[in-house]
């Protein structure tokens, strides 16, 4: 049994999670120097001093598997590591292991085996190995019957992440409607997705401006109308221009391949997350005192 009070002295110490620093102190029978050793050696007390750094940068990718895919995104701190076949390898074990559960939260995902340990245990060998913080940030776990089919579309090597659903069409055409979710970022699939409030507040934003151009107000109502429906072309999938024809919207792309679309998800890296701000001059000022 190990004490409670040396678990917290180590993980003041070191910085670690709690089950790291009792299992440290039960394979080094509680002595503290030992242990504090065993998890340098492990690369956890490196790792763990990284935690409250930022890490927005990293890749956004996708796997599949018969009827079932995964799009993750695991953050770096820098976009340099993005690059790092450590990197990459660890995000290919990391959806591939996801991918073969049942699992629904980041936590349980953590908590996963692979090869190489746990989840957990693999990006803390990686971070420690890397020497930036490292983060499995998200993921979500899509699945299609056997009539519909995947598309996934990858930009910029990983920063962005668009995977679709398309019933009755080819990947193909699934690929291509997930290019331009990729390319148009677009934030609902039809106009029935986008909520009511949402749509309140921007009718109400635009009949003021048009109030403030002096338009009467029913004509300003009259203005509103036309400028909802472009509101919708810009936020909603399947009333976009399509990228490859703009004569013809995503939707009427979609339904001259017979298919109808069923799922969007997309990842871009960092998006709503702080970014690291580098300092040059400050941080070598801060190395001189």
């Amino acid at each position: 049994m190990v004490d409670a009070k040396l678990v917290g002295e180590l993980r003041a110490m070191t910085g670690a999670g709690m089950m790291d620093c009792k299992k440290a102190l039960q394979e080094t029978n509680g002595d503290m120097d030992a242990a504090v050793d065993y998890l340098r050696e492990k690369g956890i007390a490196k790792s763990a001093k990284k935690a409250d750094r930022i890490a927005a940068e990293g890749l956004a990718n996708i796997f599949t598997d018969g009827n079932k895919a995964i799009i993750l995104e695991v953050n770096s701190e820098t976009d340099f590591v993005s690059k790092n076949e450590e990197f990459t390898n660890m995000i290919e074990v990391i959806g591939k292991t996801i991918l073969a559960s049942a699992v629904k939260t980041v936590e349980e995902a953590l908590e996963l085996t692979s090869d190489e340990g746990t989840i957990n245990d693999l990006i803390i060998a990686k971070t420690a190995k890397i020497g930036e913080k490292l983060s499995l940030r998200r993921f979500e776990i899509v699945e299609k019957a056997d009539t519909a089919s995947f598309g996934a579309y990858l930009h910029m090597g990983g920063k962005i992440a668009s995977l679709t659903v398309v019933e009755g069409a080819n990947e193909e055409v699934a690929k291509d409607v997930a290019m331009q979710a990729a390319a148009m970022k677009p934030e609902y699939v039809t106009e029935a997705d986008v909520p009511e409030e949402v749509v309140a507040r921007e009718k109400k934003v635009l009949t003021e401006e048009a109030m403030n151009e002096g338009k009467p107000k029913d004509i300003a109502e009259k203005m509103v109308q036309g400028r909802i429906k472009k509101f919708f072309k810009d936020i909603c999938l399947v009333e976009q221009p399509f990228i490859k024809d703009g004569d013809i919207t995503v939707g009427q792309f979609i339904k001259n391949n017979n298919g109808s679309i069923v799922t969007l998800v997309r990842y871009e890296v960092g998006e709503g997350m702080e970014k690291r701000s580098e300092n040059f001059a400050e941080e070598v000022m801060n190395q001189i005192k």
